[in-house]
């Protein structure tokens, strides 16, 4: 976290929903900055640190999908896409763009505050199942530190946004055993996480690419066809 209440950029055109979301995290004790413009976010972006970035599609000027692959480029901040396009094409787009959780208009309220809260707590730190926080974990070559919040392959960092290091942690809390997609789901992304499992394959195929990027053999991961995932032990 960026300071003792954590920071978030809200990004919508539409001044109602900017004020209602605004109002509620407030109550939740985080600090709010807003933006209008796809423009105005990634200045903001750029100049202050935040700990979430809520961010719309439909945007005057640069849309939200630039915007997003934009601060990829320089940034691993979660980004929560908050639209009213909720095709599966527009999720999988914004996934494969790299946001970590995708929330379609009209929403409520608490499922809003319960996937900013379950992407900070994330994004800050991760617990193994037996409670035990800050496990070094090793398998197939990889190390993860998850007190540290980094992954290596030999002597090249894995560069990881907060939800592809939360998927990796848990394939290597269980190496050689193949999880569901469901198991998945539940392990990496929390109860409260409601999506389709098809989310799972979007973030593998990501994780397989940053991988390779370190140097590290893709296929590692591997796909039990029908089944799920399991890394190699």
């Amino acid at each position: 976290m960026t300071g003792t209440s954590p920071r978030i950029l809200i990004v919508d055109d539409e001044a109602s929903i900017t004020e209602f979301v605004s109002y509620n995290l407030l109550k939740e004790g985080f600090e709010i900055e807003t933006a209008a413009d796809g423009d105005e976010a990634i200045a903001l972006a750029e100049k202050h640190p935040f700990d979430l970035i809520i961010l719309d599609i439909m945007l005057p000027g640069t849309d939200g999908y630039e915007v997003c692959r934009t601060i990829r480029k320089q940034s691993d901040v979660p980004v929560l896409f908050l639209s009213a396009r909720d095709t599966e094409l527009d999720k999988v787009v914004g996934l494969e763009l790299g946001a970590d959780d995708y929330l379609a208009k009209p929403f409520g309220i608490r499922e809003l505050q319960a996937r900013v809260r379950a992407l900070l707590r994330r994004s800050g730190g991760s617990r193994s199942d037996s409670g035990v926080p800050g496990e070094r974990l090793m398998a197939s070559g990889i190390a993860l530190d998850e007190a540290a919040h980094e992954a290596f392959y030999g002597d090249n960092e894995i560069d990881l946004t907060p939800r592809e290091f939360e998927l990796l942690a848990t394939l290597m809390h269980y190496p050689g055993k193949v999880l569901t997609r469901e198991q998945l789901l539940k392990q990496a992304w929390g109860w409260e996480y409601l999506v389709e499992t098809k989310t799972v394959d979007t973030h593998v195929k990501r994780l397989r690419d940053k991988l390779e990027a370190a140097q590290a053999d893709p296929a590692l991961i591997e796909t039990v066809r029908g089944y799920g995932y399991r890394i190699q032990p």
